[in-house]
């Protein structure tokens, strides 16, 4: 019998390469995990005579029910197009709330969607057999579809959009075309959208003051210059997320959270990281920790001696700052005096609705792009969040801007969201494969420098903040931190808002409000549901709760330390924001 033969180098090269070829052509998803997805729903209502005829019964119902509508509708009374559709304990679909979709035939069109929407969602249900993931995929791919082929996105079909053409006598078209050929003239210039020119760096946005103390290979480190007579004695040491630029915690001066930090009386330092090229394509996580993580812990103990630190974590940050803190726990290492971490996960076992491009197949052809560029585009991963949300953040800018004619006046979150980052391949596939695949850091299995570490050696007091409507890093899941770490003092802090908005609260915000409660080691473990019904809601912004937690942490009141510490060779080499943040 012939062994078999392993695959060369060669063959593997190629293959990834016509993967790589193959996403360009699918817009980077895979194709063969959407149609092993509908396979195995496919093949196992095909096992399921009684679940076909019930569908069939059901799709009979809808036609009958849009029939029925339709001579109804065409009495010329206004018919909104939900009357008389079954309660499903849904919200109603706002697309069709306004009056004009009252007329015939638009109210139509509106009944007979909402008909082939509910039949299509209930054909994904209760067909044994079919993966949970599987069916979660399919049911995001039929919501594509769906989203895509609503009747509110054409302007033949939406009589608000034909009643304000009419209104305007066909202007609003002109201005969709001239912000059309703009935007086109801009993405093949590789220029960010209108209206970012309005957010200068150092000027409108990341404009607090401060200075660049260290620059390496990966990051910039900023210390931010106090604004207090005196600072609490441990300083605060941020961790942003690589996906983005830092200064979203450094917006504009009304919800600056490195400014309100600063006016509390702490003194912090940023980590500003380099937007990686194509020669950065062999940094991996050890290099982020290394680089990353513990140089900046290195730096500001450096710069405030003989301190802890509280490190504070946002998103994929968080992740590595949890990383880092038990390594140096690991380590025997004592700097951190807390950690606080923002919409962060560390067990991917249910990591919410990017579960969608995260299995095998859509991982492979992920990798084979990043493999030929040496990094991931920061327009393909935002193309993959649009998508998870795309009535509010694909369809309806469309129509406004196009369709309408309308600009939404840009705001600092949207400058900044459209100043996106690469990902280095080796780090990013480390990332994927290892955190959410296989989630390593939950199961112990996660090795930094060659040696494994394990969540359960942090002890330090942690404050954790998840946010209400997260789509990246969804609140039961940040949650889960909890079962991982053996701190004695843990507060969990959920907040309202999504993942971006909901920490970018600004300290006053009368639309936000908050739960809070802090659990000690010998406390019964709260299933979320039970935590969210323990904990007591507050109306405002977050923000003043969790610094009045930071200065309960930290000791006496002392004199601000000085800029840099060029003694330690850490000199003063620019003004903030530095050159990394303005890399493209």
């Amino acid at each position: 019998m012939a062994s078999r033969r392993p695959s060369t180098p060669r063959t593997q090269d190629f293959d990834r390469e016509f993967r790589a070829q193959m996403a360009q052509m699918t817009a980077g998803l895979a194709p063969t995990a959407f149609t092993t997805a509908w396979a195995d729903w496919a093949m196992h209502l095909a096992l399921s005579p009684a679940r076909r005829a019930e569908l069939r019964q059901q799709s009979l119902e809808c036609a009958n029910d849009t029939w029925a509508f339709v001579l109804r509708a065409l009495g010329g009374a206004p018919l909104a197009p939900s009357d008389g559709l079954p309660d499903t304990g849904e919200k109603p679909d706002r697309r069709f709330q306004a009056e004009p979709w009252s007329q015939f035939p638009f109210n139509v069109y509106a009944r007979a969607y909402q008909n082939n929407v509910a039949l299509m969602k209930s054909a994904l249900h209760d067909v044994d057999g079919v993966s949970d993931s599987h069916a979660q995929l399919l049911e995001f791919a039929v919501r594509l579809l769906l989203d895509a082929t609503s009747p509110s996105n054409t302007l033949a079909t939406n009589p608000e959009l034909l009643a304000l053409t009419k209104a305007e006598q066909g202007q609003n078209l002109v201005r969709g075309l001239q912000n059309l050929a703009e935007d086109v003239k801009r993405l093949l210039e590789g220029q960010p959208p209108a209206g970012t020119e309005n957010f200068e760096l150092g000027k409108v946005v990341a404009a607090t003051p401060g200075k660049v103390v260290l620059r390496n290979a990966l990051i910039e480190l900023i210390q931010y210059t106090p604004t207090t007579k005196t600072v609490c004695a441990e300083p605060v040491l941020i961790v942003p997320a690589w996906i983005m630029k830092y200064y979203i915690l450094d917006l504009s001066a009304r919800n600056s959270l490195v400014k309100y930090l600063v006016d509390q009386g702490h003194t912090v330092f940023m980590v500003s990281w380099k937007n990686p090229g194509e020669d950065d394509r062999n940094l991996g996580m050890d290099d982020y920790v290394e680089l990353g993580f513990r140089a900046a812990v290195d730096a500001v103990s450096a710069i405030v001696p003989k301190r802890k630190m509280h490190a504070v974590g946002y998103c994929i940050g968080g992740t590595l700052l949890s990383i880092g803190a038990a390594t140096l726990a690991r380590d025997r290492d004592e700097r951190l005096a807390s950690l606080t971490m923002f919409a962060a996960q560390t067990d991917f076992s249910e990591p919410g609705e990017l579960a969608y491009f995260i299995n095998p197949s859509q991982l492979a052809t992920l990798e084979a792009t990043m493999s030929k560029k040496g990094v991931l585009d920061s327009r393909q991963m935002g193309g993959a969040f649009v998508l998870l949300r795309a009535p509010d953040l694909l369809w309806q800018p469309i129509i406004d801007q196009y369709v309408k004619g309308k600009r939404e006046a840009m705001i600092d979150l949207m400058a900044w969201n459209a100043d996106g980052t690469r990902m280095p391949w080796r780090m990013h596939t480390e990332y994927l494969y290892r955190l959410y695949l296989d989630n390593e850091l939950a199961g112990n299995r996660f090795p930094v420098g060659g040696k494994l570490i394990r969540l359960s050696d942090i002890r330090v007091p942690m404050f954790v903040v998840g946010t209400e409507t997260d789509h990246v890093a969804p609140w039961k899941s940040v949650y889960k931190v909890d079962n991982l770490v053996r701190s004695d003092d843990l507060t969990f802090l959920l907040t309202s808002g999504g993942h971006n908005a909901g920490i970018v609260a600004g300290p006053v915000h009368p639309k936000r409000h908050y739960r809070m409660r802090t659990r000690r080691l010998v406390d019964p473990h709260l299933a979320p549901d039970d935590w969210l019904a323990a904990a007591k809601k507050h109306e405002g912004s977050w923000w003043p709760a969790w610094q009045r937690w930071l200065a309960s942490h930290s000791g006496a009141q002392v004199k601000p330390p000085a800029m840099g510490a060029a003694k330690s060779g850490l000199p003063v080499l620019g003004d903030a924001p530095g050159d990394y943040v303005r890399q493209r």
